[in-house]
């Protein structure tokens, strides 16, 4: 893995006879951050799934089309999906911590993948923790609980898990929504400094936060890519109605 680029080529995603993305063309660069956003079912999720194929484990899912990260067709025969879904982070709406260690959260991909070496997973566990920004809250608990961690902090734990086997990619799937204002803020200042490093796709419902995190936005409706481009382009000079009409609030 080395460009971290996503790129998606006129794809159709279809549930049985549920036609649910209509001809997707979208390129992400790397290290940038992509929102997507539309109105509830409008294929957002639907996409942001095909990275790391989560839409295989849905019966009756089937698609045409192509999808690259890393200039890898990702759907091609040959390729490994557990290899896959270590390169491509997934952080989810609600928290979902192990019920385990602070510490073994993390290291639990490191050791999925095989890694013995304490030191290594030692060293590794606590770069992730301090990218998640996450490390003066817990450096003196990490052998309790994660349970016992906040909303937040759980959700920024979920980040460092996921950053601890270096991930080409991250997707988020409406990461803060289930947080409070404070705890948003600390993962919005996370995403910002991460895109240093990472490529980053995000869903998010909330528009303030797509404006203020991300490079490019892109506007779903209905199964369709109405518009993609820079974020500040959608939010003040968008091309097509829909997605100035649902910018200003008149649908959604």
């Amino acid at each position: 893995m080395s460009d971290h680029k996503v790129e998606v080529k006129n794809l159709d995603l279809y549930y049985d006879d549920f036609h649910a993305l209509k001809n997707i063309n979208f390129t992400a660069e790397a290290k940038t951050v992509s929102a997507f956003i539309g109105p509830s079912g409008c294929g957002k999720s639907s996409l942001l799934r095909m990275f790391n194929r989560m839409n295989d484990l849905i019966d009756g899912t089937r698609f045409t089309g192509e999808v690259f990260v890393d200039g890898q067709d990702i759907y091609a025969k040959n390729i490994d999906v557990d290899e896959l879904r270590k390169s491509v982070g997934m952080v989810f709406q609600k928290p979902n911590p192990f019920p385990k260690t602070i510490f073994e959260n993390v290291a639990y991909g490191l050791r999925v993948n095989g890694i013995k070496d304490k030191h290594f997973i030692e060293k590794k566990v606590t770069e992730a923790i301090k990218q998640a920004a996450l490390w003066d809250e817990v450096k003196d608990k990490l052998k309790k609980s994660a349970m016992e961690l906040s909303g937040g902090q759980q959700q920024r734990l979920c980040i460092a898990r996921a950053l601890a086997v270096e991930p080409a990619l991250i997707l988020m799937d409406e990461p803060a929504s289930a947080l409070d204002p404070i705890s948003t803020g600390k993962i919005e200042d996370l995403i910002f400094e991460l895109k240093n490093q990472y490529s980053i796709i995000i869903v998010t419902h909330n528009l303030q936060q797509a404006g203020r995190i991300s490079d490019f936005t892109a506007f779903f409706y209905m199964g369709e890519l109405v518009e993609w481009d820079k974020t500040k382009t959608i939010f003040t000079n968008p091309t097509d109605i829909r997605t100035q009409n649902y910018i200003t609030g008149r649908f959604g």
